[in-house]
Parts: C-alpha cells; structure tokens; sequence
C-alpha cells in the first residue's frame, strides 16, 4: 500500500471517524508511525473487520512513536457545521501529539490549520500507511464512544448502528426524542425537532 513518502520528515497521518451519523461526536486522529517498529495488516479502517481493526489498532498504539486522538462534539458540529467541525477536531488531534510532526498527510480534500506543513491527500487512507493508521485509531474511539454513550442512552441502539442513519436509529428519534449528544442541524434530528416544535 504504502505510497513513497520522505523518509527525512516526521510525518503524521491523519484521518477522521464519524461525519455521517446523526449523534456523538466526529474523531480524528494522527499517528506517527516509527521506522523501527512497523504495524502490519495497515488498511483503510472501513475494509478491516472490527476483530481485525481492534487488533491492528491494538499495534498501532503499541508500536507508534506516538498517536493523539481529537474530538468535535455534536453542538460544536451544530454550531460551525461538520466541514469545519472535522478539520477543527483534526487540528486537536495533531497539536495534542507528544512528537509535532514536520509534515501532515490529511486524508481527503482539505487541511486543518496547522503550524506545519500539510498535504491533502485523496484516498490517502487505501495508499499511506500513516494516514491507514490514523483511520484505524479514529474508527476504534470513535466506537468505543458511541458503546459508552450506549449505557448512558440504552433506547436509541448506539452500540449497533455508532449513531449513523440507520432506520432502528431513525424510529428511535421518533419514538424517544433528541438526546443531548444528538446532532441537531442534520435533516432527520432537526425534522424531528421541527415536529414538536422545538
């Protein structure tokens, strides 16, 4: 997979988990993976089983030479959108490395603000390793998240569908209402505001 990258630079990969669903937050993260330890099994996180992300995230975290992770929550997404929320929550992710990083491969079209170098870099999670890290890391808090939110709000399901659209998580808004970690400027959560006239 591994795109040439320059191997003089410390760089950091990073990606982010959850643009889509309709509660919990957005998470980025960065990693900086070290020369002398590589992880193997490296993906894009949405090819990997969940078995086989936890894994592979359990050796990233071993075997980085450091990894962060930065969040956006929902009414900040509600507040500056999911564009700006995913780039704010990025930079976090970047700026909170133990190790500041020369250069950041930023997966996709946009960089957040960084005082370092930044690349954008379109399906950077299928062909750099650093960036594959960092969707595995994003996508494993991120659940773990949305599990934990789960004991806090049993009745919309969070465990299964991680928040996203699902039509269980759509009947659930319906039948219980918008909790606080729903994202309330996203069509099916505002809808349901807008129906009792909120």
């Amino acid at each position: 997979m591994n795109d040439p990258v320059d191997t003089s630079l410390l760089v950091a990969g990073v990606d982010e988990a959850g643009r889509g669903p309709l509660a919990g937050p957005v998470v980025a993260a960065a990693v900086i993976l070290s020369a002398d330890l590589p992880v193997d099994g490296l993906a894009d996180s949405k090819t990997l089983t969940a078995s086989r992300r936890g894994e592979i995230g359990a050796s990233i975290r071993r075997r980085a030479l450091c990894w962060s992770v930065g969040m956006a929550s929902a009414s900040e997404i509600d507040a500056l959108n999911i564009h700006h929320a995913t780039l704010l929550a990025m930079r976090r992710a970047v700026l909170s490395l133990r190790t500041l990083p020369e250069l950041a491969l930023v997966d996709g079209r946009f960089t957040p603000a960084l005082p370092m170098s930044a690349r954008a870099e379109i399906g950077g999670d299928g062909r750099i390793d650093a960036i594959a890290a960092a969707s595995i890391i994003a996508k494993e808090m991120r659940d773990d998240l949305m599990r934990r939110l789960h004991v806090e709000y049993p009745q919309y399901g969070f465990d299964a569908h991680k928040g996203y659209p699902t039509a269980a998580h759509r009947e659930a808004i319906r039948r219980h209402g918008v909790s606080r970690c729903h994202r309330r400027s996203f069509g099916p959560v505002r809808d349901c505001l807008e129906a009792e006239g909120v």
